[in-house]
């Protein structure tokens, strides 16, 4: 991060959110040791040899800057008005999107973040690929800063299930959308009241559209082009994310509990970075310059569950939603045809 970025942050840890240093030790230099363990990859070796203090040291003075980090979290980590009374500048300015888009609050997606398990409790983290990781929900807005996290999810959890969490446990406080407005999120949830996914069994991915050979063809194709295209916010916004903080790729042997602090911390970052009022950042850049440069060519956590539509039962909502993708196909076909 820039300078100024750094000493604004210094400041508001400060004021608000118990950063503290020692007589030894300026609150500054905790949270560069923070910073530093977050961004290369948590090396308390390497750290010790930039910073001359002693493991012990630097594992403390770590554990204090993320402890502030975690209550910027709670500042930070949530929606700008969660009435969402306005239609988000990213969709109104933009043709592909407007009108059809404009009751979209947000995305909504899964991902997974390396994590260092105990022998006896790794099978239940193990994910797709095969090695042990949290499953990380998160909501985005469409200026690609997190407005909610469910971090700490074993591996193996679907992502219907963390979702089904989010919206019963009230303890989590998610950003329910209001009355009319809705967020977007791909085949592997249940379409719901408030909730739009793509037309299953129809051309989703923008990869997809890209290397195919015919044309984009009819209504649902149409839709599901736009959908993808709009809720490819939420993975550039992982992209985004991980590539700054290295430390989500390589997760030291630090307790879960610490693991999924991480995780939260530099969600606080990411968002505190980039609603900074300078906006400089290499990575915002590169992801403002190109819109395809985080994107994944085909997303891991895609994967439909025959199941989901059971768990989270709500046939009015799922008739209403349809309708609502119908009706904005239809929008979309009659003006590109």
């Amino acid at each position: 991060m820039s300078k100024r970025i750094f000493v604004d942050l210094l400041r508001k840890l400060e004021a608000d959110h118990e950063l503290q240093g020692s007589q030894r030790t300026s609150s500054g230099e905790v949270l560069g040791i923070t910073l530093y363990i977050l961004v290369q990859g948590g090396s308390l070796r390497l750290t010790k040899e930039r910073f001359q203090h002693s493991t012990e040291t630097i594992s403390r003075y770590f554990s204090a800057g993320l402890k502030s980090l975690l209550l910027l979290s709670v500042d930070v980590i949530k929606p700008i008005d969660r009435q969402f009374r306005d239609i988000p500048a990213e969709i109104r300015y933009d043709p592909r999107y407007m009108p059809f888009f404009k009751d979209c609050v947000g995305a909504i997606d899964g991902t997974h973040v390396d994590a260092r398990i105990p022998v006896e409790d790794q099978v239940r983290y193990i994910g797709r690929h095969g090695t042990t990781t949290q499953n990380v929900m998160a909501v985005c807005d469409f200026n690609m800063c997190f407005t909610f996290a469910l971090a700490g999810w074993e591996g193996s959890a679907h992502d219907s299930r963390i979702f089904a969490r989010a919206l019963t446990d009230d303890r989590l406080h998610f950003p329910h959308p209001p009355q009319g407005k809705y967020y977007l999120f791909d085949a592997g949830y249940p379409l719901k009241m408030g909730y739009l996914k793509p037309y299953p069994e129809t051309r989703y991915h923008l990869a997809d559209f890209a290397r195919g050979s015919r044309p984009v063809h009819g209504r649902q194709e149409n839709f599901n082009k736009a959908h993808s295209s709009l809720r490819s916010v939420i993975e550039r916004t992982f992209g985004v994310w991980k590539k700054k903080w290295h430390i989500l790729s390589k997760m030291p042997q630090y307790k879960f509990k610490k693991q999924r602090s991480i995780v939260l911390a530099t969600m606080a970052l990411h968002n505190f970075i980039h609603m900074h009022p300078s906006r400089w950042d290499p990575e915002f850049n590169t992801s403002d310059a190109d819109e395809a440069s985080f994107v994944p060519s085909e997303d891991e956590d895609n994967a439909t569950d025959d199941n989901i539509e059971s768990d989270m039962c709500d046939a009015a909502g799922a008739e209403h939603m349809s309708t609502v993708r119908d009706n904005i196909a239809e929008e979309i076909y009659c003006v590109r045809r």
